[in-house]
């Protein structure tokens, strides 16, 4: 609080008065204007390159310098942007190469197709408003192995998925079924998919309507309309599936299940999220609405 009151007041006051008034120190209110813990130790090159390679480790390269830098402020380390891009640099820590992640769907039958409700309106106003849904594959040993993953976009949490050796409609219907035992929303969600038969199919949309869901779908040929899940598999699989061999498919099914429930929703930066987590989103989401003032 006082370090907010000192922003505000500066323009009026020297800051070592004002330091002196409120006996804080002048670099604890650097630290705090940089998005650090006030207090904390200033880490020399070498003590920071230590712990840049440590989070380089703990999230097997997944972070760039933007999210290395969000990740050092939330241990408690006042570094800027600019040292922490050249200490990565100068020391070969890099986020892993991004591949282009390249979206198949079998949009190619005779089964209805729903409007596209959604409309590339990827930012809902609040949880379990819109929640979509992608199918991709993995390579292993043994052959491949299909991931059904439904997002809600508010927190873009993936909330429901399912892992089977085909890809047949109930891999989409036990992912829905997966998000809905979760969340247990109120009727009205917009389900948000491409055109796949799998989405398509009767058993999914009689899914879709026992849980008072909607149907949207992404308009033919529109590779952004679903962008937000492709997005999810594109980090997935640079992140994880393209440096892994797996031998067999409960290798595979394990390290997607660690990734997915462990690191992506609980820990991995969301630039989309102001660089949160989408548990940590969901959970300072609540804890606000919490301190509203409740209507007479």
């Amino acid at each position: 609080m006082k370090y907010a009151w000192m922003e505000l007041e500066r323009r009026q006051f020297p800051l070592p008065e004002m330091c002196s008034v409120l006996d804080v120190s002048v670099s604890g209110y650097r630290a705090w204007l940089g998005g650090g813990t006030p207090g904390s130790v200033r880490l020399s090159d070498v003590q920071a390159v230590v712990v840049i390679k440590t989070i380089h480790a703990e999230v097997r390269g997944a972070y760039g310098s933007r999210r290395m830098h969000r990740e050092l402020q939330g241990r408690g380390h006042p570094v800027g942007l600019s040292r922490v891009e050249r200490l990565m640099r100068d020391n070969g820590v890099r986020a892993r190469h991004k591949r282009r992640y390249k979206a198949t769907t079998d949009s190619k039958h005779a089964l209805p197709v729903a409007a596209n409700l959604l409309d590339r309106q990827f930012s809902p106003a609040a949880p379990d408003r819109v929640w979509t849904g992608d199918i991709t594959y993995i390579a292993t040993d043994e052959g491949w192995l299909y991931l059904a993953v439904v997002l809600d976009l508010f927190n873009r949490e993936v909330i429901g998925w399912s892992i089977k050796p085909r890809m047949t409609a109930d891999i989409v219907t036990d992912a829905l079924a997966m998000a809905w035992f979760r969340r247990k929303p109120e009727p009205g969600v917009i389900f948000h998919s491409d055109r796949g038969s799998q989405y398509a199919s009767h058993v999914m949309q009689a899914k879709l309507a026992d849980y008072g869901m909607t149907a949207s779908m992404s308009r033919k040929g529109n590779c952004w309309g679903n962008a937000p899940t492709e997005s999810f598999f594109n980090s997935l699989k640079n992140e994880r599936v393209y440096s892994t061999r797996y031998a067999t498919r409960e290798a595979a099914a394990a390290d997607l299940f660690e990734y997915i429930a462990v690191f992506y929703n609980r820990r991995r930066r969301h630039s989309t999220l102001n660089y949160c987590s989408p548990t940590q989103f969901l959970h300072d989401w609540i804890s606000q609405q919490n301190q509203q003032p409740k209507a007479a």
